[in-house]
């Protein structure tokens, strides 16, 4: 967590958190969803539009990315300065991205080690590592089958619905909040 994000917690500690307003897309790609892109319905499986307007800006990604964390009850979030801007997942809190050599990085360039490989009944691939869960990106889905292939990951069924139970992630903390 960046030293300047400590400090206004300490400042400002009490801030409320933020729900339903920053969403992470399966490519590992950040949104913005302002009041109409929320409006327009869920980010995971809702519309294109309802995913809001996609961040480009390197130094606010870069941002995100040092302070995106997960909370005890497995939501995910940016903690903004003195607020905790709580995360949409369209699928997983993580996106895995394999290098040619077949190491391991996370969306946000962290490196990790692979412990499981999963397959739903979609033909998506999920790693467990030792850093956390997330999905492979699908342009590295060759790369994946290689190591697949060559024995280095060993492959287990998984259906797509029991993910975020059995590795304590929450895809919406939006839909959490009371009404």
């Amino acid at each position: 967590m960046d030293d300047i994000v400590r400090q206004a917690l300490a400042k400002w500690p009490n801030v409320p958190a933020c729900y339903g307003w920053l969403g992470l897309d399966a490519r590992g790609n950040w949104y913005l969803r302002d009041d109409r892109a929320q409006a327009l319905g869920p980010f995971a499986g809702g519309s294109s539009a309802g995913k809001g307007d996609e961040l480009k800006h390197e130094g606010l990604i870069e941002f995100i990315a040092r302070n995106y964390e997960c909370d005890a009850q497995g939501q995910w979030y940016f903690q903004n300065g003195p607020q905790r801007v709580y995360v949409e997942l369209e699928v997983t809190p993580l996106i895995w991205r394999v290098n040619d050599d077949g190491s391991l990085h996370d969306h946000l360039g962290r490196p990790a080690h692979w412990q499981a490989c999963l397959l739903d009944e979609q033909g998506r691939l999920y790693l467990q590592t030792d850093t956390g869960f997330g999905m492979v990106h699908t342009m590295d889905m060759g790369r994946a089958a290689d190591a697949i292939e060559r024995g280095r990951w060993t492959l287990q069924e998984a259906a797509a619905e029991s993910l975020p139970a059995r590795f304590g992630y929450v895809m919406s903390p939006q839909a959490r909040q009371p009404k």
